[in-house]
């Protein structure tokens, strides 16, 4: 993808590569691909093979889990400016949710070869990318464990617990 103005302002306001120095970030969009979705178009389902990280830049993303049959929780609304899909784009795992258009929506596709062909042309653009992604999952990291913290005391007290005793 060519590194336009436009898009290289636009990457800059995304938060994970709010830091990058301009010729990192060039680096960077010349290994984006565009990918369009029309409203309601799946992208994804949980369980499918994955090693792309997505980018919204325009339109919204509903990012939702199976809860039983074919009921769906959604989990997170994600808007332009931010990101998702990252874990697959490291490990090569399945999807672990659903991801589906809300809105006609236009996105910034990073995948595993461009991300590896990085690390061999631009070494400091990839170091530059590992370093915020570990920043987002140690974030992502605590607000899980925060969240677990949260279940497990609402379960104890659903049961009559009395949590404060020591």
């Amino acid at each position: 993808m060519q590194a336009s103005a436009e898009t290289l302002a636009f990457l800059h306001d995304v938060r994970v590569f709010e830091a990058f120095a301009d010729p990192d970030l060039v680096a960077l969009t010349e290994r984006l691909r565009e990918r369009d979705l029309r409203r309601r178009q799946i992208l994804f389902r949980e369980g499918d093979r994955g090693d792309e990280m997505f980018i919204v830049r325009r339109g919204t993303i509903l990012i939702s889990k199976a809860v039983t049959g074919k009921v769906e929780q959604v989990l997170v609304r994600v808007e332009p400016f931010d990101f998702f899909g990252e874990m697959s784009l490291f490990d090569g795992s399945p999807r672990s949710a659903t991801a589906q258009a809300e809105t006609d929506v236009e996105l910034l596709v990073l995948g595993r070869d461009s991300l590896q062909a990085m690390t061999e042309t631009a070494p400091r653009a990839a170091a530059a990318f590992f370093y915020a992604m570990v920043q987002v999952f140690m974030e992502r990291l605590r607000r899980s464990t925060q969240q677990v913290a949260e279940a497990t005391r609402w379960g104890l007290e659903a049961t009559g617990l009395d949590v404060e005793a020591r």
